[in-house]
């Protein structure tokens, strides 16, 4: 890895773990910079702004949820496994070893600290209609297209109830029963 990629992964994962847990606005420049260990210019050579550094923590936080659910996606069977792997993920997500505990999903957290219209909250409307286009797609093997979509609309907003909720209880008790919820819908099929 080459010295300016290192400084760059220390910066966004510094920020990573200080905006999941403090918040955006909560966490100044100077913290980052602190918690990553680098000199202050080094923030500015690779982001060139907070609101730079924002978007690649975005960026960078759905790139993890993709990696959580092609690990789980390698495991599953077809069609109901594929829609499980999208559920899975999220637990993944919320049994992640966060230092500060589970705060539900950070891109609808920093969703909340933008303004609209804000390009950060593009990427996590983006990344929300990436998941349920996903569970479309699994379940597009087990119905109809126009059922498949109606279902991973309903299976999306159930998910997202699960998530916000169980950030509140600082745990994924509450993942697990939209799991199991979720299973049920799809064995019906």
């Amino acid at each position: 890895m080459s010295p300016r990629i290192a400084v760059r992964t220390k910066l966004l994962d510094a920020a990573a773990q200080l905006f999941y847990a403090d918040g955006i606005s909560a966490t100044g420049i100077d913290a980052v910079i602190a918690k990553a260990g680098v000199a202050k210019m080094s923030l500015y050579n690779n982001f060139e702004s907070k609101t730079r550094l924002v978007l690649a923590y975005l960026q960078a936080r759905h790139q993890e949820w993709l990696e959580l659910y092609q690990r789980r996606l390698e495991k599953a069977s077809a069609g109901a496994g594929g829609v499980l792997a999208v559920v899975d993920a999220y637990i993944d997500h919320a049994e992640a070893g966060y230092e500060h505990g589970f705060r539900g999903c950070g891109l609808l957290n920093a969703a909340a600290e933008l303004p609209a219209g804000d390009p950060g909250r593009a990427i996590v409307a983006a990344h929300k209609s990436q998941v349920e286009q996903l569970l479309a797609g699994h379940l597009e093997t087990l119905t109809t297209k126009k059922r498949a979509a109606l279902l991973a609309g309903q299976i999306s907003f159930l998910l997202e109830g699960a998530i916000s909720r169980a950030g509140l209880e600082g745990n994924s008790a509450l993942l697990l029963r939209a799991r199991s919820m979720i299973s049920d819908m799809v064995e019906a099929l």
